[in-house]
């Protein structure tokens, strides 16, 4: 039986972070032979703009690009798409994204191929979300970090989900998960 390891969150809460470093506990610590590891941004990045966008908007959009809806949907299909090729062959698979309503797509794939789903949802102090996103140099970012933490930690299926992660080392996030937390993140209603 696979599994697959979802963590979700705003911005700034340390996703791919920490969805890095569980995958590389699941190989060394759990001794699985190999994992595959998703981030979901890394679709996203494949859309390359241009820098000066001054005389390519039209109404508001690049003429040529497509609109953030068509661009959330691609990125879905594509991890849905790679994730579906990593359990075909029977590997755990370690994934990182924003989940805003999308957990239904996800909770389908583990029914399709009987793979345990393990939810969690990281999230910090307002503070700590400012603090990170600013050391990275995103502070355009920060408007829409603190949106959808208020959204994430309120939706009702990320209760009992949610990792709050403040003052934490990625370490620390690790262990918790190793220790058997990990077990009270499954979603085992498929």
């Amino acid at each position: 039986m696979s599994n697959i390891y979802f963590f979700s969150g705003p911005c700034g809460c340390g996703k791919s972070t920490l969805a890095n470093a569980f995958a590389k506990h699941l190989v060394n610590k759990e001794g699985k032979k190999q994992v595959y590891l998703i981030h979901g941004d890394d679709f996203h990045a494949g859309f390359v703009e241009t820098d000066d966008k001054g005389d390519f908007f039209l109404n508001g959009q690049a003429a040529d690009a497509l609109m953030w809806e068509d661009i959330l949907k691609f990125n879905w299909d594509c991890i849905l798409t790679v994730a579906r090729k990593v359990l075909e062959r029977g590997l755990d698979v370690v994934i990182d994204y924003v989940i805003e309503e999308e957990l239904p797509l996800v909770q389908k794939l583990a029914a399709e191929f009987d793979a345990k789903l393990y939810y969690v949802v990281l999230t910090a102090s307002e503070d700590a979300i400012r603090e990170r996103i600013t050391q990275r140099g995103d502070v355009d970012m920060i408007e829409r970090a603190l949106f959808l933490k208020n959204k994430l930690d309120n939706l009702p299926e990320n209760q009992g989900h949610l990792l709050d992660n403040t003052g934490k080392t990625v370490e620390q996030e690790v262990e918790l998960l190793a220790a058997g937390q990990i077990d009270s993140f499954e979603i085992t209603e498929k």
